[in-house]
């Protein structure tokens, strides 16, 4: 409980408390029905697929943390335990990436290049699915330190993207954030995947890493499991309403 304490020191011990009470009562309910929970989801024809977007990779670093560590691989690592927590509840679940690269064509030259093949290519991913719910992961950075919270991103594309990303917004402050009070935004056409995706897709931005103590927690494994289950909760909130 020290270390508990520690690491969410943001937090009121009121709510810490409440927390791991909460924290603990789901997850012995998943434990205690997972054969049956799974087994709901994998026969349901209507569920879709989960596409767990991590985002950058490879030569492209992200954002980098005040102690000089880059987006990319925490990106990853919540992704990752993202995606055993949804495919552990019966969701097929698909990552765009699983390791430090960028998924760029084969001979492809420059950075810029690079990168731009990359988005296509995770484009092309995602709308090889004909029925599925997208989440690309990121983190945030801001020339003041003082901002911190996660906060969800969605282009007016589909109809379900807003929705997606009220269940996912609601989710961290549920769980994890609970003085969080940011509010989704729509971005339009700016960002890439989320314009052009053909499902419902948000970015989750899951904190900031120019904010000394909250890159500290998104560079802790505790940490990131913690996000990651905040994010799963909220796209398995928005599966069961909407599909």
């Amino acid at each position: 409980m020290k270390l508990l304490l520690s690491k969410l020191r943001g937090l009121t011990l009121a709510f810490v408390i409440t927390a791991v009470f909460v924290l603990t009562v789901i997850l012995s309910q998943v434990s205690m029905n997972s054969d049956s929970v799974q087994s709901s989801i994998a026969t349901d024809v209507n569920c879709p697929t989960i596409i767990i977007d991590p985002g950058h990779g490879g030569i492209d670093g992200g954002c980098v943390a005040i102690n000089g560590v880059p987006e990319k691989g925490i990106n990853l690592s919540i992704a990752q335990a993202c995606h055993d927590i949804l495919t552990s509840m019966g969701y097929n679940v698909v990552m765009t990436r699983d390791s430090d690269v960028s998924i760029h064509d084969k001979g492809v030259q420059g950075t810029g290049n690079q990168k731009k093949s990359d988005m296509k290519n995770r484009l092309e991913i995602i709308n090889s699915y004909e029925n599925a719910v997208a989440v690309s992961i990121h983190q945030n950075q801001f020339t003041d330190g003082a901002y911190s919270g996660a906060q969800m991103f969605y282009s007016d594309t589909n109809d379900l993207s807003q929705p997606l990303a009220v269940c996912v917004q609601s989710s961290f402050v549920n769980f994890l954030q609970p003085q969080n009070t940011r509010e989704i935004k729509e971005i339009g056409n700016d960002l890439y995947l989320l314009y052009n995706a053909n499902c419902p897709m948000i970015m989750a931005e899951c904190g900031f890493l120019s904010n000394e103590t909250e890159s500290e927690l998104l560079q802790s494994e505790e940490y990131q499991k913690k996000v990651a289950f905040t994010i799963a909760m909220g796209i398995h909130s928005f599966v069961k309403d909407n599909y």
